[in-house]
């Protein structure tokens, strides 16, 4: 499968929408819907609050670049959502707005649901081999052509998105969470590359050896996502490519390996999520290396852990890592303990939803 670029229409739809508005009525508010209605079709919208009512259509008047243009009075906080000719409320929560603000909105209204595709045998040449990349597109990717999106890289790409793919039955659902999440507006829309693990994947997700492991690839590994795959795909897909909208995420190994990426690669990777990090590896090596990590730095780091099991999921470990990451200045940390939850696939769902939510934030 061959990715197509982004055609010169849809760079032009992007500039447009980045337009600055003009200055406010005293008493108004203002909405920027961007949205393709089509010839002959219209954009309403509908608000709520300070004398609205939600069965009153109010206009909007378009503008180049396919934007809808509302003014709305506001004596206060107001809420509104856009309809496809009157009849097709968009799909989520309400946009608030207030007297003297403007906003943009990116509606969808016929999709509820993300798409997920697969890339088979996409080569490295850094690796020198070949793995499957999955690519899971928001539900407004296909019909709101003007917007562009935050990216979440993540490991282990066997395990997020069907059960009969995933090791031991149970995948992450990360397609789920996030439908679900933008739904109803705790998740911004994002797009989703999983990458599959290989035959070499003790290698690839860590920084250095262990004695007893072996391993100390993931230079190469990291250079390959930030290099070869995202380059790529910034290319060809509608991506926000920018560290702040550009995350890293994993569990186990591949937890490690994205705290790796996010010290030494912050330019890349501007938030970054571990999920029961192997915090033993090689001597308790991410928690050193995290202990003289200094600025540039990820600005927003998620670890977490349960404390069930065996290990009782490093628990204790995971918890002097976290400790590090909130002593850092200008980073914004969540840590989470999941009582009685193992080190397992199966807790990682669970917990997924909770780790988007934090790096990529709600919607706009």
């Amino acid at each position: 499968m061959k990715l197509r670029p982004l055609s010169a229409v849809l760079l032009f739809l992007c500039a447009a929408a980045a337009s600055d508005a003009p200055a406010h009525a005293a008493g108004t508010a203002t909405v920027l819907v961007h949205y393709p209605a089509g010839w002959g079709h219209r954009i309403t919208l509908r608000c709520g609050g300070a004398g609205h009512d939600w069965n009153v259509a109010l206009a909007t008047t378009w503008t180049e670049g396919d934007v809808w243009r509302g003014s709305v009075e506001a004596s206060s906080t107001i809420a509104c959502k856009p309809l496809f000719d009157d009849q097709h409320w968009a799909i989520g929560p309400n946009w608030s707005v207030a007297a003297g603000q403007t906003i943009h909105v990116w509606p969808w209204f016929f999709h509820d649901a993300g798409r997920i595709e697969q890339v088979p045998n996409w080569h490295s040449q850094i690796l020198g081999n070949d793995r499957r990349i999955w690519i899971y597109y928001p539900p407004s990717y296909s019909e709101n052509p003007g917007e562009r999106y935050p990216v979440v890289y993540m490991h282990d790409g066997q395990n997020l998105f069907y059960d009969e793919e995933a090791f031991g039955g149970v995948s992450w659902n990360v397609g789920g969470a996030m439908d679900q999440g933008t739904r109803n507006g705790t998740i911004h829309e994002a797009i989703v590359v999983g990458i599959d693990n290989t035959a070499n994947r003790i290698g690839e997700y860590t920084p250095v050896p262990d004695p007893d492991y072996g391993g100390g690839d993931a230079a190469r590994y990291v250079g390959f996502v930030a290099d070869e795959l995202k380059r790529a795909l910034d290319a060809q897909l509608r991506t926000l490519p920018d560290a702040a909208h550009t995350a890293i995420v994993g569990s186990s190994l591949g937890g490690l390996v994205s705290l790796y990426a996010g010290m030494e690669r912050p330019g890349v990777f501007g938030n970054a999520g571990a999920l029961s990090p192997s915090t033993w590896w090689a001597g308790e090596w991410l928690i050193g290396r995290s202990q003289t990590a200094q600025p540039p730095l990820p600005a927003r780091v998620y670890i977490d852990s349960g404390n069930a099991g065996n290990s009782n999921d490093d628990v204790t470990r995971t918890a002097r890592l976290a400790a590090i990451w909130k002593a850092k200045p200008g980073i914004s940390v969540n840590y989470l303990v999941q009582d009685g939850a193992t080190h397992s696939e199966v807790y990682w769902r669970q917990r997924i939803p909770g780790a988007l939510a934090f790096l990529l934030g709600p919607r706009a």
